[in-house]
């Protein structure tokens, strides 16, 4: 007699079924996840634990060194003690590969590239820069109209270059050689048979400065300051060789005076 066949499921115990199997399934993967989970929080709180006591055997170890060293001995490192160092490299290791590297106490620190006010790379001491406020030389209020002291004929000489007595004074320098003014004042230039080329300061008060025997001008007219370069030296007009004439004459239009009184009363003696 042939065995009869099972009675086909009906829909409602197909729909109960598939719920079931879907509960199953998300219970098995709930248990999954918390597995998981437990694993991420277990391995590094055992590397931390490692850490920590490696670390307090360190401390411990170099308590008893130092104890140790006060008695006069130093103690063998004990089997426990390098266990515990091995652990505490294995669980450094774990950290590292759980991510990234980190910094040591040990790690030497690089020296600063450069200098900050202790000592330069050849183990000098650095230069300290310091800054003040320092005023400009001032501007010489009275200046020589040539750099080169020393007189040649000077003021009143009688002689046969002159229709009575010498005018000024003579400084015996090369030709070329730069003329300054003496003080502040304005300039002009002019020609004269006698003089040559010749350039004429006036001062603030009137006073007027003569330049004689030029060969050539820097400064045709204008306001100069005293120091500044106005000509050169030659011998142009009535004169036997380069050098530089100079007279001082008053605001007045009198006489021309000794130019060396006035020098030595300006504080420069130009013999």
């Amino acid at each position: 007699m042939a065995p009869e066949a099972a009675p086909r499921p009906t829909r409602a115990e197909l729909r109960v079924a598939a719920r079931e199997q879907s509960r199953a399934q998300r219970r098995d993967a709930a248990k999954a996840a918390t597995r998981t989970a437990l694993l991420r929080v277990a391995l590094p709180s055992v590397a931390a634990l490692g850490v920590a006591a490696a670390a307090a055997v360190t401390v411990q170890g170099e308590a008893d060194q130092q104890r140790a060293q006060a008695a006069g001995r130093i103690p063998e490192q004990t089997a426990g003690a390098a266990d515990n160092a091995q652990a505490a490299q294995a669980a450094q290791q774990a950290l590292a590969s759980g991510g990234g590297a980190q910094a040591s106490r040990s790690d030497a620190r690089q020296p600063l590239t450069g200098t900050q006010g202790g000592t330069d790379p050849a183990g000098q001491p650095a230069a300290q820069v310091t800054t003040t406020d320092q005023a400009p030389p001032e501007r010489p209020r009275i200046a020589m109209p040539v750099a080169q002291h020393g007189l040649g004929e000077v003021f009143g000489a009688a002689g046969t270059h002159w229709s009575k007595r010498h005018t000024g004074i003579d400084f015996p320098v090369d030709g070329g050689s730069a003329v300054m003014a003496v003080t502040d004042g304005t300039i002009r230039t002019q020609w004269n048979p006698s003089y040559g080329y010749m350039t004429i300061l006036k001062m603030a008060d009137g006073t007027e400065a003569w330049y004689c025997h030029l060969r050539s001008y820097k400064i045709r007219k204008g306001t100069v300051k005293a120091g500044d370069v106005i000509a050169f030296v030659g011998s142009s007009g009535n004169s036997t060789g380069p050098h530089l004439h100079f007279e001082i004459r008053p605001a007045d239009g009198g006489a021309p005076v000794d130019p060396l009184p006035w020098f030595l009363a300006q504080g420069l003696d130009p013999r």
